[in-house]
């Protein structure tokens, strides 16, 4: 990311679950790298030249990581960019992306993420590390190179969008996890049980005239997969994992004894298959109430689901079972969204609303604590990043120099049309949402401020 100025965030509350770390104090950026955090310095100990964000009254926490997003580039650049996703990341406090390989050319070769990577280093406005394929092409035919992919630098494996439905292959690919010690990161989607759905199989897509994917779809496909896990010893990642069922397979994979983790997206945290309907949840916490039924920005997969499912995974985040939270960020052009429900494209824009959601609908209403969300934010996701990428997700003197600062109390009304992303499908388009990011450092640069965030130079 290269060198900057000496960087003194002053008169914040520091929030960092990985050190237990809550408390009113500064935080000194140098060389990159985190100098030190703690209580309110008398300025005597500033580098020269050092410059001086005013964080009174607000939230400093280590910079998000998201284990899930979707970049686009190569081959669909209409979409999203390098340039723009990492934007959009920044200014939603995104320090580090893990981009998907749903590319075209798909991410399955030592070239291509090289490419990726060199792209990232070009364009990029934060950390971007790559996810590989898991077969060649994303065909499910046979195994990509998955040791030279390794080599090459990915942090995980997946078909994501296209689910490894070939049984063998999968358990082959676990058994590669436990040379790479990489984990495979499971899109749970049986497609004969999917079928063509559009919405989750219920009361709401019944209403709606709607075709169901119901939650076997994802379960069958998740015993399946934790079974192999089992069978192999190879780590499985259980992406946007979205019903009760699937949880308490994971719940009672973990007790067994099998290295399972598992993540959450924001949507399926705090969004029902009543948004559909365009009630935005009456009753709920945001405002105003939604557009019209059948919003084909609230088409995604896995489909929004019943409160129930939703109140499980809000449990799961409580007591630990869902390890991080991530976006799965996938933004569509206007083109393909602006169709019926059935012809739209799957997937919600997520990077610049998920902390504003998540502190609406989680934190605000007293569901989930503060720090709590903050962890699966960063240390959650870093653990799972494993030892190469300990500095990412703290505040540790050392650590990378990647800060997210919060207004935790700010209201504001979400505008599709500034967005950074080229990607406007989110649902939560005109709802007023409490809590955003105001800056965003990574590595000692200054990547994202809004106005009211000011900078000076030390005396």
């Amino acid at each position: 990311m290269g060198k900057h100025p000496p960087l003194l965030i002053r008169g914040g509350r520091i929030l960092d679950p990985s050190q237990g770390l809550d408390g009113a104090g500064d935080l000194l950026i140098q060389d990159g790298k985190v100098a030190w955090a703690g209580a309110p310095s008398d300025g005597s100990g500033t580098p020269p030249g050092c410059r001086v964000l005013d964080a009174a009254g607000l939230l400093v926490v280590p910079g998000f990581i998201d284990l899930h997003c979707h970049l686009r580039e190569p081959g669909a650049e209409e979409k999203e960019t390098i340039a723009t996703g990492t934007l959009a990341a920044a200014r939603g406090g995104f320090t580090t992306v893990c981009a998907m390989p749903n590319t075209d050319p798909s991410t399955d070769t030592a070239g291509a993420v090289e490419f990726l990577l060199r792209l990232a280093s070009e364009q990029g406005h934060v950390r971007v590390l790559p996810v590989g394929c898991v077969t060649r092409g994303r065909k499910g035919k046979e195994l990509a190179d998955l040791a030279e992919l390794a080599q090459a630098g990915v942090v995980g494996f997946s078909d994501d969008g296209d689910p490894v439905a070939d049984s063998f292959l999968m358990r082959m690919a676990l058994s590669y996890s436990t040379v790479t010690g990489l984990p495979v990161i499971d899109h749970l989607q049986d497609a004969r049980l999917f079928g063509g759905g559009v919405a989750h199989e219920g009361w709401a897509a019944s209403r709606l005239g709607l075709k169901g994917i119901p939650a076997e779809a994802e379960e069958v496909m998740a015993a399946r997969d934790i079974e192999l896990c089992a069978l192999t010893g190879g780590r499985l990642h259980l992406a946007h994992i979205s019903t009760k069922g699937s949880l308490e397979m994971a719940r009672r994979a973990r007790e067994r004894g099998l290295p399972v983790t598992c993540e959450a997206a924001p949507h399926h945290l705090a969004l029902t298959d009543d948004w559909l309907l365009g009630t935005r949840g009456e009753g709920g916490p945001f405002a105003p109430l939604g557009p019209l039924a059948y919003d084909t920005a609230a088409k995604v997969n896995p489909p929004l689901r019943p409160q129930a499912d939703v109140d499980a995974l809000v449990h799961g985040l409580r007591d630990g079972l869902i390890d991080a939270i991530a976006t799965d960020h996938a933004p569509h052009s206007a083109v393909e969204k602006a169709c019926t429900f059935d012809e739209a494209a799957f997937g919600i824009s997520g990077l610049e609303t998920a902390l504003g959601l998540l502190l609406t609908a989680l934190v605000h209403t007293g569901k989930v604590p503060l720090v709590t969300v903050i962890e699966k934010l960063t240390a959650g996701p870093a653990r799972l990043l494993g030892p190469k990428y300990a500095h990412l997700g703290t505040l540790r003197p050392g650590a990378a120099g990647d800060v997210a600062i919060i207004a935790p109390d700010e209201e504001w009304t979400v505008n599709t049309a500034q967005f950074a992303s080229k990607g406007k499908n989110t649902p939560l388009a005109g709802a007023t949402l409490r809590g955003r990011v105001v800056a965003t450092v990574v590595g000692g640069k200054l990547v994202f401020q809004k106005g009211a965030v000011s900078i000076t130079a030390s005396r």
